[in-house]
């Protein structure tokens, strides 16, 4: 099955995809947040043939959900009515960082800015994946 990982922020949204057989998540792209961003998801859920969703979720360390996970939650609430796919959110607590990490020493900072978002968006629906093993 093939899933589409949403990496949602207030200025940019990385995606992320998977393989038919769960194992590799490559990043796909980077969107700018705003108002065509849900018809934008919506393409590329249709261009892949994603099956499912997957939402970063950015839970607080005590696992509480702050402004952020609030704001993320409205968003998948939107894309829920706008597609006839499951869509789940995940924990994505240091998704961020593990994007940075794998990015380090590998680009200039201009270019890691513009991967960034697509690469966490990887690391979300690895993290999914993985929990679901």
């Amino acid at each position: 099955m093939r899933y589409l990982a949403i990496d949602y922020g207030g200025k940019r949204t990385g995606l992320a995809i998977c393989d038919e057989g769960e194992t590799i998540c490559s990043p796909l792209t980077i969107l700018a947040t705003g108002k065509n961003l849900i018809d934008e998801i919506v393409a590329a859920i249709i261009e892949y043939n994603a099956a499912a969703v997957v939402i970063g979720l950015p839970l607080n360390m005590d696992d509480s959900a702050g402004e952020a996970a609030k704001l993320v939650h409205a968003f998948g609430e939107k894309l829920k009515k706008r597609v006839d796919i499951p869509v789940y959110f995940h924990d994505e607590r240091l998704s961020s960082f593990d994007a940075e990490q794998k990015l380090a020493g590998t680009m200039t900072r201009k270019k890691k800015k513009a991967r960034l978002d697509a690469v966490a968006a990887a690391a979300i629906l690895q993290g999914f994946l993985d929990s679901k093993r």
